[in-house]
């Protein structure tokens, strides 16, 4: 393909979404919702071809997959997202100079955006739905794992776009070609940011290629940390839900952390576990602790590996300290800065906790599973953001923007 021609269109039709009021976009966003249900069958259709390709033990499986109830919660948050004020053309700042002349600093779209990603089809609508409302063109390049069931979602997003008469070429999906991925993060003229959704491999090669500025959206190494304080009810089941719910996503836990004088209350906090078959690799303490207690099929001695590792799957690591101080250490080892959380009832140690580290989002006494755009009420997200500028955690409407200075005067001279 003349990849420089397609992007050339992607970006002169970035300027037409200038000229789209809000009351368009909610109403094809809103079309789109019931396009998606109306085609549920072929969705699913084409989701089975990709699914065919992955054995269903493989964490990726329940990525790709597509169900109706997965369907019907993807066309409801495209319900949600038109809802929401347009974050375009917001005055952030105004203020009037001595000289005179009136400043106001005002919301603007990037412009495109590429996302590089890997299996979630999810993401298609996810990102186009964001992208479209806070008026930015987008350019995906998804895996091969979801090729069917992307191709088959960007052609519903066309058809709806055709029918508002909105020009299609706001939404790209590239071709499933390896190759072009490595110039696509060169054409710096044509795409005004880049944005990865995938395994730690794919952001660092997105980093390392791209001549376009880049908003990692990390993997996540997740921790848990059982303060010795921590009421035993609420670690387990803390723990049961951001291990077991959604294995395979980048909030759900790597590592519990424990308290050394919680070890005796260690059995208990992990029975619940065992109804989903989650293996642990425990330390030498917390091993001496389970052994016995915990399925001998499902626990394991922990080796170097097993701590900095995301899992993405019923797998995670046991870790035992001293003290708060000690587990404050370890996550700042092994983080990704995505989601961290200590389960305590000591107000001072969770100051503390909130205070020394460093992520994304901190929780205290909560699952990190609710690290989400949705469950944080910004609509749909784009990517988790791990790093330090522009945005950082969930990315919603919002964070898709940039601001320009606008600068009336009645004929100053400098």
């Amino acid at each position: 393909m003349d990849l420089e021609k397609v992007l050339s269109k992607s970006k002169n039709s970035s300027r037409t979404l200038l000229d789209l009021n809000d009351d368009r976009i909610n109403k094809a966003l809103n079309k789109l919702a019931v396009a998606l249900k109306k085609n549920s069958s072929k969705i699913l259709e084409e989701n089975k071809k990709d699914l065919a390709k992955i054995s269903n033990n493989d964490p990726i499986y329940d990525r790709i997959l597509l169900n109706p109830s997965r369907i019907i919660e993807i066309s409801d948050s495209l319900k949600t997202i038109a809802k929401y004020d347009s974050p375009i053309g917001l005055t952030l700042e105004q203020r009037t100079l001595k000289n005179g002349l009136n400043l106001k600093k005002v919301s603007v779209p990037f412009g495109v955006i590429g996302i590089v990603f890997e299996a979630r089809p999810n993401v298609v609508i996810d990102v186009f739905a964001i992208c479209f409302k806070s008026k930015n063109a987008c350019v995906l390049k998804g895996g091969s794992q979801s090729e069917f069931s992307n191709k088959v979602l960007v052609k519903i997003i066309k058809e709806v776009l055709k029918t508002e008469k909105i020009d299609e070429n706001i939404l790209t999906l590239l071709p499933n070609d390896r190759a072009l991925v490595a110039k696509f993060l060169k054409m710096d003229k044509y795409i005004d940011v880049i944005i990865p959704r995938g395994s730690k491999g794919l952001i660092d090669f997105v980093r390392d290629n791209s001549r376009i500025p880049v908003i990692e959206t990390g993997a996540g190494v997740v921790h848990t940390y059982i303060d010795e304080s921590a009421k035993i009810d609420m670690s387990a089941n803390i723990i049961f839900n951001a291990k077991t719910t959604r294995p395979s996503v980048c909030n759900s836990l790597d590592t519990m952390i424990i308290n050394k004088k919680q070890l005796k209350n260690l059995p208990k906090i992990c029975k619940k576990l065992t109804k989903k078959d989650v293996v642990i690799y425990a330390d030498a303490e917390s091993y001496k602790e389970l052994d016995g207690e915990y399925p001998k099929n499902l626990l394991f001695k922990a080796k170097s590996e097993h701590f900095g590792m995301e899992f993405l799957s019923l797998k995670m690591s046991i870790k035992t300290v001293n003290n708060l101080q000690e587990a404050i250490d370890f996550i700042t080892k092994y983080s990704s800065m995505h989601s961290e959380a200590i389960v305590t009832e000591n107000k001072k140690n969770a100051e503390t906790f909130l205070n020394k580290i460093d992520a994304a989002a901190v929780y205290v006494n909560a699952s990190t599973r609710y690290t989400d755009g949705g469950v944080f009420e910004l609509g749909a997200e784009i990517g988790i953001s791990t790093q330090k500028l522009h945005a950082r955690g969930p990315m919603g409407i919002k964070e898709l923007t940039s601001y320009k200075w606008e600068v009336i005067g009645n004929g100053q001279t400098r």
